[in-house]
This record gives C-alpha cells, sequence and structure tokens, in this order.
C-alpha cells in the first residue's frame, strides 16, 4: 500500500483539517465533535441541512457544507458510520431555530446513529424531519429495503438545500428532499476494488478483463460480475434499470451525474457520458443539466455512478439557485 498519509488512524482529522485550510471562507473544522461547519453561519431562521458517513466517498459529506448544501457534516471513519454524539454537535451546529433536516444514506449504522440522534434531539426540543435516500438501482423491486443512499445524496443535499436557503420551513424543505429521491436512481460498474489504510489491501480481487456490476460504496462487491465489454455496452448497463425504473420517454426532463469513484481518468469518465446522453437523446429525454466528475467516490476505486433524475419546473429552478461549497458552486 502506497498512500500520501502519516498513519491511518489520523487520515481523517487530517483531511477534514486541509479541507478547512484550503476553504477557510467557506467551512471550519472542529476537532473535538469531529464536525464540518459553514465558515459563516446562516442567518436566525433558516432550516438547517445536516448529513454524514463514512469517509472515504470525498467529496460527500463535508465537501458539501456550504451556502446552499448543507450547514454541517459530521464525517466518520473510513466506510464507517459517525457516532450519534457526532450527529448531534453537527445538528447543533445547524439548528437556528426552524428545524433541522437530517440527510440519511440507507446503510445500517446510519440510520442507526442518525436516529438515535433524533430521538434524542427531539425529546430536547430541537424539531427534526429525516429523510431516508434509497436510489440505488441495483437491488430489483421487491428488494427495496436493502437499496442504498448513492448518488441522489448530492441532488438532494443541493436541491433541499436551496429550499432551506430560499426560507422555505421544514415540512417543505424535508417534501421536496423526498421528491428529489422518490424521482432519482444510480447504478454503477467498478473496474477495481479499493485499498482502505487499516486494511492494506483492495477488498476484493477481480479478475483482468472483469468488472463488477451494481456497486455502490465502501469497496464492497457488486450485484453481479461481467467481462468487460466495450465502453458503449456498459452505457447500456448503467441505463438499462435506470430509465426502466424511472420511465424515461420521450419529453422526459432530466438532470444527470456521472460520478467517478476516485480513480477513473477524466478521458474515460467524459467518454462515458458522452456515450450516456447520446443515448438518453436518442430516447427523446431532454437533458436539463449534467455533473460529471468525482461527487462520491470509493477511496480508490476506478469506476462510476450514473445518477438520474427526473425533473419538473420547481426542482430545476432549486438546482440552479446559488451554491457556494468547497466541491460544488455556481451562481455564488
Amino acid at each position: 500500500m502506497q498512500k500520501f498519509i502519516n498513519a491511518p488512524d489520523t487520515a481523517v482529522p487530517e483531511y477534514l483539517a486541509g479541507l478547512a485550510a484550503a476553504h477557510p471562507d467557506v467551512v471550519r473544522f472542529q476537532p473535538d465533535d469531529r464536525i464540518v461547519t459553514r465558515a459563516a453561519p446562516a442567518g436566525r431562521g433558516k432550516v438547517g441541512l445536516i448529513s454524514g458517513g463514512g469517509s472515504g466517498c470525498e467529496p460527500l459529506h463535508a465537501g458539501y457544507v456550504g451556502r446552499g448544501m448543507l450547514d454541517a457534516a459530521c464525517p466518520g471513519e473510513i466506510f464507517t458510520s459517525p457516532v450519534p454524539a457526532q450527529v448531534m454537535a453537527a445538528a447543533a451546529a445547524a439548528d437556528h431555530g426552524s428545524g433541522v433536516l437530517f440527510v440519511i444514506k440507507n446503510f445500517g449504522g446510519e440510520v442507526m446513529n442518525f436516529g438515535l440522534a433524533a430521538e434524542i434531539l427531539t425529546r430536547r426540543g430541537m424539531r427534526i424531519e429525516k429523510v431516508l435516500v434509497d436510489d440505488d438501482a441495483s437491488f430489483p423491486p421487491g428488494l427495496e429495503s436493502r437499496r442504498r443512499g448513492l448518488g441522489a445524496t448530492v441532488l438532494v443535499e443541493k436541491i433541499a438545500g436551496a429550499a432551506a436557503e430560499r426560507g422555505q420551513p421544514l415540512d417543505q424543505v424535508a417534501a421536496v428532499a423526498r421528491r428529489v429521491v422518490a424521482r432519482s436512481r444510480t447504478f454503477g460498474v467498478a473496474l477495481s476494488s479499493c485499498t482502505p489504510p487499516r486494511l492494506g489491501r483492495p477488498t476484493f480481487e477481480l479478475p483482468g478483463g472483469s468488472y463488477e456490476i451494481g456497486v455502490g460504496l465502501g469497496g464492497d462487491r457488486g450485484q453481479d460480475r461481467g467481462e468487460l465489454p466495450p465502453a458503449a455496452a456498459v452505457a447500456d448497463v448503467l441505463l438499462d434499470r435506470l430509465v426502466g425504473e424511472l420511465q424515461v420517454t420521450e419529453g422526459t426532463r432530466v438532470i444527470t451525474m456521472l460520478s467517478g469513484l476516485g480513480s477513473t481518468p477524466q478521458l474515460e469518465l467524459f467518454g462515458l457520458y458522452g456515450l450516456v446522453d447520446e443515448r438518453l437523446r436518442a430516447r427523446g429525454a431532454l437533458v436539463e443539466r449534467s455533473l460529471v466528475g468525482n461527487f462520491l467516490t470509493s477511496l480508490d476505486s476506478l469506476g462510476a455512478l450514473l445518477t438520474i433524475a427526473v425533473v419538473d419546473d420547481e426542482l430545476l429552478d432549486l438546482w440552479d439557485d446559488p451554491v457556494h461549497t468547497a466541491s460544488l458552486r455556481w451562481g455564488a
């Protein structure tokens, strides 16, 4: 294992300290609570948004703290959920008097620890709404409870964050977040595993000439494995279940996001996106906005996650609102 780290135990806090040092106008790192907050907290009355999860998936979630997205994030250890104390500290930092929305990915540890924190804070008088992100289309209908929270998390944080920035009340911010989840699906493939620093080796071995189909985050195996075809066929694999479940047809308006998993070269990522875009337009879909890059990753894995969200005027308008974070910014 060769990595630019001092030690596995210090990799996460050193990353967070470096993020804050590189973007002092955007975020602050609070090492005692192990949370990241806005450098300039929002004004009184704004609904707060927090999220968190295992580190190693950067820029999720600390990279999305800032105006128009999250008020605070609580990163856990690599591929490990944050503990309830972190969640409560993040919620306290995000509470501006109008309640806090918890954006929770559907992983067991995150659901449990965010849920425990919500129970405690609710008893203390804080207004909490929870939104569960479960856009993973690698599990077919009938296995929805196993669907992980993937790329839709970024879209939820952006769109719900914009609603909160506009001054919408907690129930409306939560409702728009749930609408984004319901209209979004993600499917991923990978050409390699990743190497967590504590483990010191890849989480699984992949024979040459093959690829994992239906991957998530955290270096986990896919739902299937096959012989690696040309990129055009990979684009079809990424799209197949998404367009079916979302019923993408002539005139369907969508936002697309193709995220690399950490080591995917831009040459390959943009080439793959071009094939995806071509196929969507051939179906008559209206690709209103797109993102291509590393937006949620799995350390040094080589692969891609495709997210499609069906949008309307309201969701698109919120998407276009200004955002200023370390990893996503426009109009601000």
